[in-house]
């Protein structure tokens, strides 16, 4: 029997959100100022009168833009190197060591940035899918490649992460509104199964 897995990541199988732990371990000082900074646009946010993707980009923006991608890509090792594995749910990885890789593809499916996510794909032996950071000249730009990995837009970038592929048994994992449309599609989808 073939199963495909398709994992959230934040909440999911961590404890905390990782963008804002990455951020403030990458610089904490910028960090601090720019949370601050972005005060008003998270309230907005918080009431729906923002744009997630747009507000997320800002913010990430307003960190790490015009960083090298050698240091972002090291800061994610030594990041992922401080908290793996103790800010991933014991039960997730339970249950993640035991999958049989044999006949089970696994996907991290995850509104993180790529940068900072793979290391932790690499741990769980896990095809990374996710929101994906733009360099130019080795140069994070701020943006992103395609959009924010969240709601239907994750669902749409599995189906073309497994287009041609065939599964006897799609089973999702998630925690918030924005896995949503990835558990209704799984054929089994599990609701903050892990917490």
């Amino acid at each position: 029997m073939k199963k495909l897995y398709c994992f959230d990541f934040d909440g999911t199988l961590t404890y905390k959100d990782t963008m804002f732990m990455y951020l403030k371990f990458y610089d904490a000082s910028k960090f601090r100022l720019q949370f601050v900074k972005h005060i008003p646009l998270f309230i907005l946010l918080k009431l729906k009168l923002a744009e997630t993707e747009k507000v997320k980009k800002s913010f990430i923006g307003a960190v790490l833009k015009g960083q090298t991608q050698e240091k972002i890509e090291r800061k994610s090792r030594e990041f992922f190197e401080a908290y793996y594995p103790s800010i991933v749910r014991e039960n997730a990885l339970d249950f993640i060591r035991n999958i049989d890789h044999e006949n089970t593809r696994s996907l991290l499916v995850t509104a993180s940035l790529d940068i900072w996510a793979r290391p932790f794909a690499e741990a769980f032996r896990m095809q990374l899918v996710s929101t994906k950071a733009e360099f130019k000249n080795g140069v994070f730009t701020g943006g992103f490649i395609g959009r924010n990995c969240n709601g239907q837009e994750k669902l749409a970038r599995i189906q073309s992460e497994i287009t041609g592929s065939k599964y006897d048994k799609i089973i999702a994992f998630g925690d918030t509104s924005g896995d949503k449309p990835m558990l209704a599609w799984a054929n089994e989808g599990h609701y903050q199964f892990f917490h």
